[in-house]
């Protein structure tokens, strides 16, 4: 199974969370969010892969109808364009094109992963900036769910293997790079994760590691030591802990008030008890929140 659909198996769960009439309210806001292009609007107004993809997602987990010729307009425009995308958007749009009713062929997705794989490190992994000679969990984690969403297999697994290793630090966590070798949550998260579709051991410390990384209040903290909880860590990090089948569930109901907190009558979700703002991004996380909170 792919990542997309591994998280999508369980963000489909949030609809028994929040109802009928609350589902509606955040299909809506998401469907706002579209451009008269097809694509989905980042926090600028303007049409981006990665918000689309995540707008793609959530509505699937809604169980509702794709947008699907204006949507499947904006990709293609995105795939015959693919040589001014970066990483992450060709990863992004990899991601959507296996969505879609109609994906095109294998021989036309084919320059967007010789794109990703331009992002190859040295040291076997994956990494955004495209001048680093060390991978990051978050390139990895991207590059690899870009291709399991199409069932083909990343090239040299191996690689990505050493370059998670080199990342790991200790008490059963891993930093993201490792020129700022701090743990952190989303990275750890993202290693468990690929780990597990990788076979490949997890530390028996890692699950108390991220439930240490629990705050009071309802939510996971990013890093240690970080002045509040976030969305996106809590929704990885109840991912992670439910792969690793470690029990939480004398604290649901402090994770569900602190979601619940997040969320607004407009439909959307914030990233944060701070933020104005909210998105599609966090939308998301909070529907794959909710869902692991259903089990």
């Amino acid at each position: 199974m792919s990542l997309r659909l591994e998280m999508l198996q369980v963000a489909r769960l949030a609809r028994s969370v929040l109802g009928d009439e609350a589902s509606g309210l955040v299909e809506a806001y998401v469907r706002s969010q579209q451009n008269s292009d097809g694509g989905f609007r980042d926090r600028e107004g303007i049409s981006d892969l990665y918000y689309t993809s995540f707008a793609i997602d959530a509505l699937t987990a809604l169980q509702v109808d794709l947008p699907g010729e204006s949507l499947e307009s904006f990709l293609e425009s995105k795939r015959v364009a693919f040589e001014e995308l970066d990483f992450v958007h060709l990863c992004c749009l990899a991601r959507s094109f296996s969505a879609v009713a109609k994906p095109p062929a294998s021989t036309l997705l084919a320059p967007v992963f010789e794109g990703i794989e331009r992002y190859r490190t040295p040291d076997g992994g994956y990494n955004q900036s495209g001048d680093d000679e060390t991978g990051s969990a978050y390139a990895c984690f991207l590059a690899y769910g870009a291709y399991a969403d199409h069932r083909i297999e990343l090239p040299c697994l191996e690689g990505v293997v050493r370059c998670l290793d080199s990342l790991r630090v200790a008490g059963g966590a891993w930093a993201n790079d490792v020129d700022l070798p701090i743990p952190n949550l989303p990275s750890t998260a993202a290693a468990v994760t690929l780990c597990r579709n990788l076979r490949q051991p997890v530390p028996a410390e890692t699950a108390g590691w991220i439930l240490n990384s629990w705050h009071p209040s309802g939510g996971f903290l990013p890093f240690p030591g970080a002045p509040m909880p976030d969305l996106l860590s809590t929704a990885v990090a109840l991912h992670a802990l439910d792969g690793l089948q470690a029990s939480f569930a004398e604290r649901k109901d402090l994770m569900l008030d602190f979601v619940d907190s997040l969320w607004t009558a407009a439909g959307g979700f914030h990233g944060t008890w701070d933020e104005e703002e909210f998105d599609i991004e966090y939308t998301y996380y909070g529907l794959l929140a909710l869902g692991h909170l259903a089990l």
